[in-house]
């Protein structure tokens, strides 16, 4: 750490030659003693938080599958299916979509028939069976009429048809090309997109599916915070007119074979009144099926964000002690001040990198050893998160820095740093406070830098709860840079009127300065 400090040093010009007395100013006792606590309370909570988290499965819990770069995924779904060649296409007349809700507010005492916006039923061609494969799929949703997607990110809007009204879908595939297409009468067809999917093999498989979120609502607490709630849900779609062209035979009726994609029909709606599945009569096929294809969700699975629970507590112990740092008693010039700050913020990021990287590397090991559905998170990404989260940290600190130099009283500029930075985060990642509240708080205040370390992505077509106590910031992470360089530079302007401009060299005593 010490050489990455003289190299950050030599990178600001001017501040070179006071650097090694900021870099012995900071080695002293106490404030080693303070980072070196900084990180303990990082690594610490990520562990115990991963040691008190339990598997409450009946057995082993299934994991969280993820696409071919590793990124989490959900692929849960009903798939009634069949060979595709590489020159083919599947047709079918969705005929009815209906849905099941259990126990929706506001009495949670009933069980009704209904779909959630983001229920799907409609047609796939998909790289093989296992969760994760590639995949193209045209379906009905529960109100956003046909949608086009693909590669679990992917979301193409279609014509607004309502559920219950009948529908012609077709997918074509040439290669690796997929193309999407709509009928309201099976004539005139409309195309809705195209997706290429790289790497296909010469048979896929392809049919149809049925696939149901859960009801995701908000229960408010007595302080006014949210908690989010999901219930089961099933979709089913009624399928007719079924044509497959350049397809290859699996078995069961028609050539058709019909199981769950992940794990299914563990419900008790699922044992004791409908299970999910495929059943033919006459040329019509009925799908039921729960669950989601596309971008990951947050339910049940300890993301990255809940190991990096201790980073409020950590960033406490941070500005007071830099606080503390820049309320020095030394007379110190301008350059001073910047050499200090710069040795500040890279030990710090030092620091912060590598606490959360043993978090989020030893608090994954933890949970998945006490079988835990952990998040698969690629390296890129935990790098990335890592990082945020030890920028956030420097650029706190700097500020708590630059406060402690303009007040020059320590611990009124402690209490005023922790005030300002720490507990605006503190209390907007924690449930405690409404939603708008914990959002304008991460929009306004110098804790808003956090959002450099956003763990969760929100995607449009994925029914979530985006709000800071479940771990997604309101800015983008260079807005949240923005709004704490406002500060420093507010901060910072008001330390520098305080210091002294710049030492004047002293000159050599000579017999002829004494004469003049």
């Amino acid at each position: 750490m010490k050489t990455q400090l003289h190299a950050t040093c030599a990178a600001v010009g001017r501040t070179v030659r006071h650097c090694p007395r900021a870099l012995g100013a900071l080695r002293r006792p106490a404030r080693l003693i303070a980072l070196a606590a900084a990180a303990a309370v990082l690594v610490g909570l990520a562990l115990l938080t991963a040691a008190g988290s339990r598997s409450s499965c009946d057995g082993p819990c299934p994991q969280t599958p993820s696409s071919s770069d590793g990124t989490a995924v959900a692929d849960r779904f009903w798939f009634v299916h069949r060979g595709l060649g590489p020159d083919g296409s599947v047709t079918v007349r969705l005929a009815d979509m209906t849905g099941t809700i259990t126990y929706p507010p506001p009495d949670h005492d009933e069980i009704v028939p209904g779909l959630v916006p983001w229920a799907k039923t409609g047609i796939i061609v998909k790289d093989g069976l296992d969760q994760g494969s590639d995949y193209a799929a045209l379906m009905l949703t529960g109100e956003h009429g046909v949608r086009f997607q693909y590669g679990y990110t992917e979301d193409v809007a279609g014509p607004a048809v309502e559920p219950g009204t009948p529908v012609w879908l077709r997918l074509d595939r040439d290669g690796d090309r997929i193309t999407a297409s709509t009928s309201m009468d099976g004539q005139a067809w409309e195309e809705v997109g195209t997706a290429v999917l790289d790497g296909l093999p010469e048979t896929v498989q392809a049919g149809m599916f049925a696939a149901s979120p859960g009801d995701l609502t908000v229960r408010e607490t007595a302080w006014g915070a949210g908690l989010p709630e999901s219930r089961f849900t099933q979709a089913v779609g009624v399928f007719d007119n079924v044509a497959v062209e350049g397809g290859t035979v699996e078995g069961g009726a028609g050539g058709w074979a019909s199981e769950s994609v992940g794990q299914m029909n563990q419900t008790d709606w699922e044992k004791l009144h409908n299970p999910s599945g495929g059943v033919e009569d006459g040329g019509t096929w009925t799908v039921s099926g729960t669950g989601d294809i596309g971008p990951a969700g947050v339910e049940g699975i300890a993301t990255v964000d809940r190991l990096l629970a201790g980073l409020p507590f950590t960033l406490a112990v941070l500005v007071v002690a830099a606080a503390r740092f820049g309320a020095s008693r030394e007379v110190l010039t301008r350059n001073d001040l910047a050499a200090r700050a710069t040795v500040l913020g890279t030990a710090v990021f030092v620091v912060g990198l590598v606490a959360a990287g043993v978090a989020i590397g030893a608090g994954t090991a933890v949970l998945e050893g006490n079988g835990v559905p952990v998040e698969p998170l690629p390296v890129r990404d935990a790098a990335r998160i890592a990082a945020g989260a030890a920028a956030a940290l420097a650029l706190s600190a700097v500020l708590a820095f630059a406060i402690g130099a303009w007040l020059r009283r320590k611990w009124t500029a402690a209490v005023t740093a922790v005030v300002l930075i720490a507990v605006p985060l503190a209390v907007g990642v924690l449930p405690l406070l409404p939603d708008a509240v914990a959002q304008w708080l991460l929009r306004t205040t110098p804790a808003a830098v956090f959002a450099l370390k956003q763990a969760v992505i929100e995607y449009p077509q994925v029914t979530g709860y985006y709000v800071p106590s479940a771990g997604f910031y309101p800015l983008p992470g260079w807005a949240g840079t923005l709004v704490i360089l406002a500060y420093l530079a507010v901060a910072g302007w008001l330390a520098v009127r305080r210091a002294v401009p710049v030492r004047a060299p002293q000159q050599p005593f000579s017999a002829g300065v004494l004469a003049r």
